[in-house]
């Protein structure tokens, strides 16, 4: 019997979608496609995969062409040594919009993969015709300045994952085949309406996660950070049309935007978490295809 948590499974619940893999930049990655009209990339963030876009996906499918992407270290995509920077990984995506010739692209990021559709826009403006973010900036030198103990008093979620997922080799001898704690800590942490991302949704995150090799992978996102910051040192401003959908991010991602874009629309939903697109499906929708559909 097939596992309930495959994509080939979870894909019967989505009709007119289809899983996909391609060799680009040295590395095998799974996408989901389905939808037709202007190509739209779609990049999760951590602890999900491309499931995370499972509400969105049938409220956009008819006005574009949707490819929701596993990057290197997510979901079905390979897990393979080192390229997690995210300037790497933006080409990961670049050589498959080249491999399937889509031309420019719009291209959407949560999380880690708002990293990489930033870098994405910086990398290959030429590639790219307009670009949203959800809730997260690119890693730049304010990360630096992150506590290392929770502040008394403060209203925030202390982001002590990202240290932990820093560290070689003992994340995965704790967690292995106990992801299933992790990920229900953070979904609980960082959504306002918790039963958003469900029990089964978290099921499906936790058997992809689960394994040495997929958190060593995932963790490597984190890992790559003084690289990304250092490249971000180095990036001209995005000149391509910018939306910035917050959350509990939304001051954050506004700050990290501030002075690094010149074409910016921001956008804030109300009585929303971190994870907008489990959260706020209809709302992020509506949202994407107004800025997409502007000329």
């Amino acid at each position: 019997m097939e596992n309930p948590f495959s994509s080939t499974e979870l894909l019967k619940s989505l009709p007119g979608f289809e899983s996909h893999f391609e060799q680009v930049n040295g590395t095998r990655i799974h996408y989901i496609e389905g939808g037709q009209g202007q190509p739209l990339i779609l990049l999760p963030g951590y602890p999900e995969t491309w499931w995370s876009c499972h509400q969105i996906m049938p409220l956009l499918a008819s006005k574009f062409r949707i490819f929701v992407v596993e990057m290197r270290g997510m979901g079905d995509s390979d897990n393979p040594a080192d390229g997690y920077e995210k300037k790497n990984m933006a080409k990961d995506v670049y050589e498959l919009t080249k491999l399937l010739e889509l031309g420019k692209v719009c291209i959407a990021g949560q999380d880690i993969g708002a990293h990489v559709a930033y870098s994405f826009a910086a990398n290959f403006p030429g590639a790219t015709e307009k670009v949203i973010l959800f809730d997260t900036p690119h890693p730049e030198e304010g990360m630096y300045q992150l506590p290392m103990l929770p502040i008394p008093g403060a209203q925030y979620v202390y982001p002590w994952w990202l240290a932990f997922n820093q560290i070689k080799e003992l994340p995965e001898e704790i967690m292995e085949g106990r992801m299933n704690t992790l990920i229900d800590w953070m979904f609980d942490q960082l959504l306002v309406h918790k039963e958003a991302v469900t029990r089964f949704d978290r099921s499906v995150y936790a058997f992809a996660y689960n394994s040495k090799d997929a958190i060593r992978a995932s963790n490597s996102w984190y890992q790559a950070f003084n690289n990304d910051i250092a490249d971000f040192r180095e990036y001209n401003k995005i000149t391509v049309p910018l939306l910035a959908i917050g959350g509990s991010g939304y001051e954050v991602l506004k700050s990290g935007l501030r002075e690094n874009a010149t074409n910016v629309k921001l956008v804030k939903i109300e009585d929303c978490g971190h994870f907008l697109l489990s959260e706020k499906p209809q709302e992020c929708a509506d949202h994407i295809i107004s800025f997409l559909s502007n000329a």
